[in-house]
């Protein structure tokens, strides 16, 4: 059973950082694009970022030069680096994983079938 879990969110001032971890199990995901998406309350999950299966990193431009995705094959761990983090981040964050191998990365929810139950960032100023 696959399973993705996120961790690493939490309640920060304006200007701070978090690392959110995102690990999976029941399948390596190595030749796979993951992602991260976001969401806010009373609307759908947004793209924040995506890694592909051969390392390329996309960004939304809210993310650019703020956030670093990354990940980790060996231990099947996806990573999103946040810095200089504003009240417009506050979110639920969410990561999921494309399910097709070597695919290419997409922008879209509907792309990606394992999802997390996300984890909540606040960011107040």
């Amino acid at each position: 059973q696959v399973q993705l879990v996120e961790s690493g969110g939490g309640s920060v001032q304006v200007g701070d950082s978090l690392r959110l971890s995102c690990a999976a199990s029941g399948r390596n995901f190595r030749r796979h694009a993951m992602a991260w998406f976001r969401q806010y309350p009373g609307k759908e999950r947004e793209f924040v970022s995506a890694v592909s299966w051969s390392d390329t990193t996309y960004y939304a431009d809210a993310a650019k030069g703020r956030f670093t995705v990354s990940r980790d094959n060996g231990r099947n761990i996806l990573y999103l680096q946040m810095n200089s983090l504003k009240p417009d981040d506050t979110a639920v964050y969410y990561c999921a994983a494309d399910a097709t191998e070597f695919s290419d990365v997409g922008r879209h929810a509907n792309q990606y079938i394992y999802w997390g139950q996300g984890t909540q960032v606040t960011v107040s100023s």
